[in-house]
């Protein structure tokens, strides 16, 4: 098992009203990663993401890939310590 992290992040772009959140956070499920997603109202998306550390730089990097609808123009990520106790899933805030 490698170190765990964990960061957090936030991606400009069209993030908003293209499933990004849901994109997030099905990735970081299937990674086997913790942490949080949601969206602010000045349009970008923030997260906090927690796991071993090539995962989590998997993560950025399908995220940074996007898809057909998602186009990321900025992810800035920011190293938290200490990591949060274990957390249960990756969730969607609201």
């Amino acid at each position: 098992m490698g170190e765990i992290v964990r960061y957090f992040a936030k991606a400009s772009g069209r993030v908003q009203g293209v499933g990004f959140r849901m994109y997030v956070r099905e990735n970081a499920s299937r990674l086997g990663l913790k942490g949080w997603v949601r969206n602010m109202e000045d349009g970008t998306v923030d997260m906090e993401v927690q796991g071993e550390s090539a995962k989590v730089d998997k993560l950025f990097a399908i995220i940074q890939e996007g898809n057909y609808f998602i186009k990321v123009t900025e992810l800035s990520m920011e190293k938290q310590n200490p990591v949060m106790p274990p957390e249960n899933a990756f969730i969607i805030k609201y």
